[in-house]
């Protein structure tokens, strides 16, 4: 299947060169910052995509928190999302969009690495906080890579570069949710749903190797110039875009 998908990208990527207004306008990637943004937002949801799918699961299969406990842990990061909201104009405007892409990357991808920190006897303050910092940074990310899309795009190419974005971002995101899957179908043994011991320790380890991508994927940021996106649009359309 992984491969019929690549053939189909090829097939349509072959496609739509031949066509006057195809429904992705690919040749949107020759803007660099465009291209920046969009292949910074895939890979790093490629790490970042699967912590929807692995939370869950250290909580309730290896902590034995019910589904209730477990959402109610998760929940900080939405309230941290919306603070970081208020300060996105004044974060943006004092570092600029490659600062904050690039080490906020690193930060989320050691972030991810914390989780390990989490085990049977881990208060609940400390899983609590870690969960709010970690919204609020990805917050910020996801925001910053989805208002940069649209810097230095021309007003009539706002449209296409949504879809792309959109497009781009649904992808990454099951991807992530796969390679999730992966890691912790090789790192945790059949065993171990027996012992939760050993399922908590391959639910680490697959935390481990988000994060590595995560930091990973900080290169596609490097491509960035300081001042990039810098005169993008007003906080009130920043907010709109990035949804």
């Amino acid at each position: 299947m992984l491969v019929i998908s690549f053939a189909l990208l090829t097939g349509y990527w072959l496609h739509a060169r031949t066509l006057p207004a195809p429904l992705l306008q690919l040749k949107l990637f020759g803007n660099r910052v465009f291209r920046s943004a969009v292949n910074g937002n895939f890979f790093t949801r490629l790490g970042i995509g699967g912590i929807p799918f692995l939370l869950p699961l250290l909580y309730q299969t290896g902590l034995g928190f019910t589904p209730i406990q477990s959402g109610l842990l998760i929940m900080p990061q939405a309230i941290a999302s919306m603070f970081m909201k208020t300060m996105m104009r004044r974060l943006i405007g004092a570092i600029g969009f490659r600062g904050i892409l690039i080490s906020n990357t690193i930060i989320m991808g050691g972030l991810l690495a914390l989780f390990v920190t989490i085990g049977a006897h881990t208060p609940t303050w400390y899983i609590i906080l870690l969960s709010f910092i970690y919204g609020g940074v990805g917050s910020l990310q996801f925001t910053s890579m989805n208002t940069l899309v649209y810097a230095g795009i021309e007003e009539r190419d706002t449209s296409n570069a949504s879809s792309i974005a959109s497009t781009v971002q649904q992808m990454s995101m099951t991807f992530g949710v796969t390679i999730a899957g992966i890691a912790t179908s090789l790192f945790i043994p059949d065993s171990a749903s027996f012992q939760p011991q050993q399922m908590i320790h391959g639910i680490h380890k697959a935390f481990l190797l988000l994060g590595a991508l995560t930091v990973a994927s900080t290169v596609v940021f490097a491509g960035l110039r300081r001042g990039d996106g810098s005169a993008a649009v007003s906080p009130e359309e920043t907010l709109h875009h990035s949804g």
